[in-house]
């Protein structure tokens, strides 16, 4: 050959500019992406280097105020542009997440699986044995780990105490969607086949490697993580890095895309316990009732959402490369909804307002 250091020097080229692992491609780091390193110090950035429009913050920490917010935040690439505690809130005070810690539990039910632990296909009862519902043994045998992550178990959902006797069959898995809290058998499977508890494996393989506080606390009907504010962004922070933090792949980037891509047709707005906006129809907690259009139509079509209780939000925007947390009691306290509510509409109206 004529220029053979040429060649190696192409050659090589190519051979780093298509890094592959074994989940295809890996996508070379965001440089303007920031992650903060365990402790206090985060950096922030100023609405004004944003272009925001200032004049209009007031009315949207007026409106987090009237809707008995504790805390909101928001970063934009990591870095934090607003932080605001309310009603003697303060940013060392942990909060309930009630089911927006669902996505928690499907991030970690995603690391056992790349884990080699699990896999979401198999049934629930090659982990956690027979007979773990009160259903006809092949009715039972027809529930995947999947349809756990989907909400598709055709479980009856009127009985929110996830104990035996209430785990009764109403549909085939896979034939009817049901928001209902029989996805802690997750927590269950995980814990079973981690031999150890699901608090335990969440602590060492995702909340400690991000920084996290926080802590589970058994409520009335369903275990509810608690953390700072700071912490549910975290969380939010790695989500909108497709599991990725500073580098470090935590949760598999082809399951974090499943997680936030329709699960199934019946209720395209909804992934592996998290809610998805810009779908063509939706459905809610409680109902069976199918509604046109999008699940939060002020909001980004590509957003996606943890919900909880009370309103307790993560919203995650990849466009914008932005993160929102609110954190607090009901915005209508005589309607505490289970998750989506018109709280949310009415919030992106004023988030609109500030970032357009």
């Amino acid at each position: 050959m004529k220029y053979p250091y040429l060649f190696l020097v192409l050659l090589l080229s190519i051979v780093v500019g298509c890094s592959t692992s074994d989940d295809g491609p890996i996508e070379e780091p965001d440089p303007t992406m920031y992650f903060p390193p365990i402790g206090s110090t985060w950096e922030t950035t100023t609405p004004s280097s944003l272009q925001w429009d200032e004049s209009q913050i007031d009315a949207l920490k007026d409106f987090l105020i009237q809707t008995n917010s504790k805390s909101f935040m928001i970063l934009v690439n990591g870095r934090i542009v607003m932080e605001e505690y309310f009603d003697g809130h303060t940013a060392q005070e942990p909060w309930e997440w009630n089911s927006a810690g669902k996505t928690l539990v499907s991030a970690t039910t995603g690391i056992a699986q790349q884990n080699g632990l699990i896999d979401i296909d198999n049934k629930v009862s090659d982990y956690l044995g027979e007979n773990w519902t009160n259903m006809d043994l092949e009715k039972e045998n027809l529930i995947t780990v999947r349809n756990l992550l989907t909400m598709t178990s055709g479980i009856d959902d009127t009985k929110q105490l996830v104990v035996k006797s209430n785990l009764t069959y109403v549909a085939d898995a896979g034939s009817r969607w049901a928001y209902g809290n029989v996805f802690q058998k997750l927590m269950d499977v995980v814990a079973e086949s981690s031999a150890s508890d699901f608090e335990t494996y969440f602590n060492a393989n995702l909340k400690s490697k991000i920084g996290m506080d926080g802590f589970w606390n058994e409520g009335a009907i369903f275990t509810i993580f608690h953390s700072t504010t700071r912490s549910m962004a975290r969380f939010g922070l790695l989500s909108l890095n497709n599991g990725v933090w500073d580098g470090e792949q935590i949760i598999d980037t082809s399951f974090f895309t499943e997680c936030v891509t329709s699960s199934q047709n019946i209720n395209p707005s909804y992934g592996y316990l998290w809610w998805l906006n810009g779908k063509t129809q939706y459905m809610v907690p409680s109902q069976q009732n199918v509604y046109q259009g999008s699940l939060v139509p002020n909001a980004p079509s590509d957003m996606v959402a943890a919900m909880g209780a009370k309103d307790q939000r993560i919203y995650v925007d990849p466009t914008k490369k932005m993160v929102v947390i609110r954190m607090g009691n009901a915005s209508d306290p005589e309607n505490p909804n289970f998750a989506v509510s018109g709280f949310d509409n009415a919030l992106w109206e004023k988030i609109n307002a500030v970032i357009n």
